[in-house]
């Protein structure tokens, strides 16, 4: 079960890898969909939940995108506890390493640039990484723990 686990985490990876490469040709060098035709939300408790990032309709559809295609085994599948939590699992994962390889291979940002004051929309940072990506791996690790336990 762990060579599993291994391999999905690994498949995760090259996901967001993809998705990221996807991203910077839509958004190019103004991150969080600054430049995008789409409606933002700049207020309210969801915003503020987000670390005060606008909520944009952009990033609505494509988190709800790819939420779909994640569960979209479950129309071939029987649906339990355990891959839910792995497939929950796996979309933090997913979109952590999505958001950390947009400015990985952005040619306008890259690692230098992956700092406390170069990136408006990450606001809060604990040491070298925004503090969101502390929550984000904590909640991976527990679902991804989580489904191989109740398996």
């Amino acid at each position: 079960m762990i060579f599993h686990l291994a391999v999905y985490i690994v498949c995760a990876a090259v996901l967001a890898v993809v998705f990221a490469l996807f991203e910077i040709q839509i958004e190019g060098k103004d991150g969080w969909a600054t430049k995008l035709p789409c409606w933002r939300k700049r207020d309210g408790l969801i915003v503020k939940l987000s670390g005060g990032r606008p909520i944009t309709g952009y990033h609505i559809v494509m988190v709800t995108f790819v939420i779909l295609i994640f569960h979209f085994p479950f129309l071939f599948a029987e649906w339990t506890l355990a891959t839910e939590f792995l497939i929950l699992g796996l979309l933090f994962e997913t979109f952590l390493l999505e958001d950390f390889f947009w400015f990985v291979f952005n040619p306008y940002f890259g690692l230098k640039k992956f700092k406390k004051g170069e990136i408006w929309w990450h606001t809060q940072w604990w040491g070298p990484l925004p503090s969101l990506y502390y929550y984000m791996i904590s909640v991976c690790v527990l679902l991804l723990v989580l489904s191989q336990l109740i398996d």
